[in-house]
């Protein structure tokens, strides 16, 4: 099946489930139209993985972009990086910088064929 997974991506996977639940079950084209004028910062990495399954699709399957559609869009969460900032009297508060792996699945739908 014509998929794509990007590892450690520098987003939160509660953010970057808000965009993908938004696309999930459109076309492609559609999809990529959506996204390019979504404000969430997410967006942009979403399309990317998006983009590179329709990629794959077209040159390992031979399937046509137009008649793809987004099956599943997982966002898994990634490793956490700890960072500490530096407080008053000597201390230092930990906060955390969240990644995600957006793993974005593609299929084939004729234009006769609805679902």
């Amino acid at each position: 099946r014509p998929a794509h997974a990007s590892q450690g991506v520098r987003r939160t996977p509660r953010k970057a489930r808000l965009v993908a639940d938004s696309v999930t079950g459109m076309k492609v084209t559609d999809a990529l139209a959506y996204l390019e004028f979504s404000p969430k910062h997410a967006a942009r990495e979403v399309a990317k993985a998006i983009k590179s399954a329709a990629a794959n699709a077209e040159h390992n399957f031979n399937l046509n972009r137009e008649d793809l559609v987004l099956k599943q869009l997982l966002i898994d969460e990634g490793p956490t990086y700890r960072r500490r900032r530096p407080v008053s009297r000597s201390m230092a508060h930990e906060f955390f910088h969240r990644t995600c792996h957006i793993t974005a699945v593609v299929e084939d739908r004729p234009k006769g064929e609805t679902k």
